[in-house]
């Protein structure tokens, strides 16, 4: 049978890791679901960890963005604007890709924000 001490120590841990993942769920600054917005239109939704590897090309006025799903990140690894910022930006994270000649912004869903 286990000490009291065993007892107070196990329950301390598990009480932690109940507060850590807790607050882990409220605070993440993102989810899992990506916006691809062309002029204010959502173009796709998607669901970066049930989604496969894969390229998005999409086309504003005869010059085009090239987007790669890799390993449930999302990026621009091409683009026909004259600074490629877009580019340079590199994965997305906690601030949005945004391409403004080409007005296309790709970012996180806000949490309530699901269609």
């Amino acid at each position: 049978m286990m000490s009291k001490k065993a007892w107070i120590t196990a329950l301390i841990f598990i009480f932690a890791i109940g507060i850590f993942t807790s607050l882990w769920i409220i605070f993440k600054p993102y989810g899992d679901i990506v916006h691809i917005v062309q002029d204010n239109q959502l173009l796709y939704e998607i669901d970066l960890e049930k989604s496969d590897d894969h390229i998005i090309e999409i086309e504003y006025q005869g010059k085009k963005n090239v987007i790669q799903i890799e390993n449930h990140e999302i990026c621009v690894i091409e683009a026909d604007c004259p600074d490629k910022i877009c580019v340079k930006t590199g994965k997305l994270k906690s601030t949005p890709i945004v391409c403004l000649p080409n007005r296309l912004v790709i970012e996180f869903a806000e949490k309530n924000d699901f269609h």
